[in-house]
């Protein structure tokens, strides 16, 4: 059934190809590779090693991963504020001294949702300027409002503190303890084929993007970044999981992985954990995942969605902007995929 439902959406052109993996009592007891790179039966087909741009999946299976491991080396200090670490991020505006390291995480810092910084300049410096100049939309902790402005700041963050890049610094400290091998940023000219296409970009890059970082402020940034540019097969993210679980080589304390995937209390309403995200009704995980469940999408058709108290966890990767962004046929295949997923495990 839940490939029967991937088939559907390729069929109706909610994307050309997906890869799935779902991962149960740390074992893989599902998956598939469906479809083609491009909707041309000449295309390469879709493989289960195959590595995608899992665009905002970035933003906790490294960003908030590398977070969690400061947290847990007491180099993070969840309460120490922007400006300390960014003091270029202190304007005239008094309230940005109150933007701190949780509310980033959180999604609670006020900061906008977007901008496309990307016009304004072709510089990775410059674009990090903008992002520390961005204005407030909120009073900091008052209202959450996702943010890839807060990531990128955040990914920027990171790097101050541990004095080495996100792109390094996963590579060695979760990446390679994990044996993903295919995760990484930044892919070599040589393996950029073997990459499944996201959008042939007409308007800012003008060729098309393949084996590079999707997203324009990233790609600016030179591919690595706080909110995008990690590509990865689903393999490699099922090893994430199962450590996220307690299961194979353990990166991080029990008490940091509660902390960070747990729900906030605060703002009102919010459904963001540290990093992560959580389901809300309707949720894009579908109605089986149970309250202690954490997970993320990605603007490019990606989502990786873990459930702490069944001990499942589901990445589906998908190029479901090929050929130019439009389709939005995800948002209701997703949690039907996720539904069937859940079901199928049920009848086991």
């Amino acid at each position: 059934m839940p490939v029967r439902i991937l088939l559907q959406g390729i069929e109706h052109r909610a994307f050309p190809g997906a890869s799935f993996a779902v991962l149960k009592d740390d074992r893989v007891v599902m998956q598939a590779a469906l479809g083609r790179f491009i909707y041309d039966e000449a295309a390469p087909a879709i493989e289960l090693a195959t590595v995608f741009d899992l665009a905002s999946v970035t933003k906790v299976a490294a960003t908030t991963a590398m977070a969690m491991l400061l947290y847990d080396r007491a180099a993070l200090v969840l309460e120490q504020r922007l400006v300390d670490v960014i003091p270029e991020f202190a304007g005239k505006d008094e309230l940005r001294r109150q933007v701190t390291i949780e509310m980033l995480l959180s999604h609670s810092s006020g900061l906008p949702a977007y901008v496309p910084l990307f016009k304004q300049t072709q510089n990775r410096d410059e674009l990090l300027k903008l992002a520390a100049q961005a204005p407030l939309q909120r009073d900091p902790g008052t209202y959450a409002e996702y943010s890839d402005i807060g990531f990128i700041l955040l990914g920027e963050l990171l790097n101050r503190i541990a004095g080495s890049s996100p792109d390094r610094f996963c590579a060695t400290e979760i990446f390679a303890p994990l044996r993903m091998s295919s995760a990484r940023f930044c892919l070599p000219v040589e393996l950029r084929g073997s990459i499944p296409p996201t959008v042939d970009d007409k308007t800012f890059r003008h060729r098309i993007i393949q084996g590079e970082v999707h997203d324009e402020n990233a790609s600016v940034m030179g591919g690595v970044a706080g909110h995008a540019g990690l590509f990865s097969a689903t393999d490699d993210l099922m090893k994430f999981a199962a450590s996220v679980l307690g299961d194979g080589p353990q990166l991080f304390r029990p008490e940091t992985i509660e902390l960070f995937t747990r729900r906030r209390p605060t703002p009102p309403g919010t459904s963001r954990a540290l990093g992560w995200d959580t389901p809300s009704e309707p949720s894009q995980s579908g109605k089986y995942f149970s309250p202690h469940s954490f997970g993320h999408l990605g603007y490019t058709g990606t989502s990786l969605w873990i459930d702490g108290e069944q001990r499942i966890a589901i990445a589906l990767l998908t190029n479901r902007t090929w050929p130019d962004n439009q389709s939005q046929s995800i948002k209701q295949i997703r949690p039907m995929f996720h539904d069937a997923v859940m079901e199928a495990l049920i009848q086991r």
